[in-house]
């Protein structure tokens, strides 16, 4: 990225609002939102690290899930917490590039680390005898490696990309962080190979996983549906309902901002609810779903608690 492309040193994040006793509202709001982000999501991995009855290949997956939206949420959340009680709105340069890289960087990675989880149930289900061993801490823990991999990479080469170009028009940003599709409308130059780009990397890193989850979830249909009671296929089809819902949320929002058709009834505020939804709110619901429902979870907390 050569500085003679940099005509602007700072962005301005316009946010949800400018009346000010909104904003503090939205303070209030997120402030809370935030801390059951923490508190839930290091509240699980501590329950996964020091009860041995969790030291399974699902939790070890629904760990490192914990550990990446923990992180996923910090990238946006303290900014928005200062952005509604300052009246200094302002984002320096490398403080967006740098939000734009993770933010990118971890939404693929949890695309990939959703997958590998999808693919966690099909095989507890399909061969429950060999399970531990087919999913060997080796086998998870490249997985994970993997999906951090993969989603840094190709963030690496959007955030590149997005951030050579040359922003010489006004700085302002109609949204609460740096996202690619504000950023691209504040861009000058010729956009057609960069979407042609963007919208690769989208398929690639959120359509194929999505793809992997579906046949994974058609294979477990498939088994439960050889099983003779109806309780055995209640019981295997309860084990990756935490996983669907998870699934459901998280791809639903993406999916919908990044290929929802933008027509004459389209609206920013929309666009801006949705991805306070999976950037923000997401991370908090996750420990909620994955431990509410689960005995194993709460047996756990029980024994952590006086």
């Amino acid at each position: 990225m050569e500085r003679s492309n940099r005509t602007v040193t700072e962005f301005i994040l316009l946010g949800f609002t400018t009346d000010a006793g909104m904003q503090l509202g939205l303070f209030v709001v997120f402030l809370g939102v935030y801390s059951l982000t923490v508190v839930g999501n290091i509240t699980l991995m501590v329950l996964i690290c020091n009860d041995s009855r969790l030291h399974t290949p699902m939790y070890f997956f629904i760990g490192n899930l914990s550990f990446l939206d923990l992180w996923y949420s910090s990238v946006y959340t303290p900014k928005i917490l200062v952005t509604c009680i300052s009246e200094d709105k302002s984002i320096s340069f490398a403080g967006c590039l740098c939000q734009f890289f993770f933010s990118a960087g971890l939404a693929y990675s949890e695309c990939y680390l959703l997958a590998a989880m999808a693919y966690d149930r099909y095989v507890a289900i399909s061969k429950p005898l060999l399970y531990a061993q087919a999913m060997s801490i080796k086998l998870c823990a490249s997985l994970i490696a993997v999906s951090y991999l993969g989603g840094f990479i190709n963030s690496s080469v959007i955030t590149k990309k997005t951030f050579s170009f040359n922003f010489c028009r006004e700085n302002i940003i109609d949204d609460f962080f740096c996202d690619l599709l504000p950023l691209v409308k504040l861009a000058c130059g010729e956009k057609g190979g960069y979407m042609v780009l963007m919208y690769f990397l989208l398929s690639f890193n959120v359509i194929s996983p999505a793809l992997l989850i579906l046949a994974s979830y058609l294979f477990i249909i498939t088994t439960v549906l050889r099983i003779s009671s109806s309780q055995g296929r209640l019981k295997a089809f309860s084990t990756c309902s935490s996983h669907l819902t998870s699934v459901t949320l998280y791809y639903g929002s993406i999916l919908y901002i990044y290929t929802f058709p933008r027509g004459s009834s389209y609206s920013l505020d929309t666009d801006k609810i949705v991805s306070t939804f999976y950037t923000v709110v997401f991370p908090m619901l996750n420990p909620m779903i994955y431990s509410l429902r689960n005995k194993d979870v709460k047996e756990a907390l029980n024994k952590l608690l006086p």
